[in-house]
């Protein structure tokens, strides 16, 4: 065991003369002893000219012959003054009592991190419980919904469906109708005004279709046949009507063909 005698005379100030005297006589054999073993080992090192790497090699054979030797050798007391021994094991003592507070103090900021990362984790894991119970329930409440909805329900609510389809689109004929027929008489009319004052009863022909007709011709056409939408301009089409709409923006002609007409996409 080691004692240190401080140059302020703080240790030995602890000490009495004899144990002061007998520590400084210890501590001067062991240095004595230590400055022998040097000695022998610079005159070792020089009477020997090896490479580096063999000498590397004798250093680790050294070493493990010193281990063997220090594992070999009963543990012995440097002093037997009671006195030195009592103010050496005080010493060691307070040094470890040092060291335990550095290892507690430590040990108690990793343990106040770790609560802290304790109680995030926690706090994720509560809404995540929370997030997977609201799932579940939706889950549970779609079940109960889908059991309930029978294949004879959803028949008949698709039935109901169609129906007011079906009556929403017989309403927005109607509203178109009289629209048509507000602003854009039928042909007759114009054909009877028109006779008075220019005389081209001859020109008009008696299967020409109304306004109305030209665009349900046109709407059927998109919706039975989408990939084709086209509609071939026939004699039955007025041409006012066909370049109105044109004009409008209502119908689209053909790229290639300008006897083809088609309803433009509002979509």
């Amino acid at each position: 065991m080691e004692v240190e005698v401080e140059a302020d005379g703080g240790a030995a100030a602890r000490l009495s003369e004899a144990a002061q005297a007998e520590l400084l006589e210890l501590c001067e054999e062991q240095f004595t002893h230590l400055e022998k073993l040097q000695n022998e080992i610079i005159l070792c090192e020089s009477e020997f000219s090896e490479t580096p790497q063999d000498q590397s090699v004798n250093r680790l054979i050294a070493t493990e012959a010193e281990l063997k030797q220090w594992l070999s050798v009963e543990p012995s007391l440097l002093a037997n003054n009671s006195e030195i021994l009592l103010q050496a094991g005080k010493e060691e003592l307070l040094k470890l009592c040092s060291e335990l507070e550095m290892v507690v103090s430590c040990c108690e900021a990793k343990r106040d991190k770790l609560k802290e990362t304790k109680e995030l984790e926690q706090k994720w894991l509560e809404e995540k419980k929370q997030v997977l119970k609201a799932a579940e329930n939706h889950i549970e409440r779609i079940k109960m919904e889908k059991e309930k909805l029978s294949e004879h329900n959803i028949l008949l609510d698709t039935k109901e469906k169609i129906q007011k389809m079906k009556a929403y689109q017989e309403q927005l004929m109607e509203c178109l109708g009289d629209v048509l027929e507000a602003h854009v008489p039928f042909l007759q009319n114009e054909s009877s005004s028109s006779k008075k004052k220019k005389n081209v009863e001859d020109e008009i022909s008696e299967d020409l279709i109304s306004l109305s007709e030209i665009l349900e011709v046109l709407m059927n056409r998109v919706l039975n046949t989408p990939h084709d939408p086209y509609v071939t301009i026939d004699h039955t089409f007025w041409p006012p009507y066909v370049e109105m709409l044109l004009r409008h923006g209502i119908a689209v002609r053909h790229q290639e063909n300008n006897f083809k007409i088609r309803l433009e996409m509002f979509f």
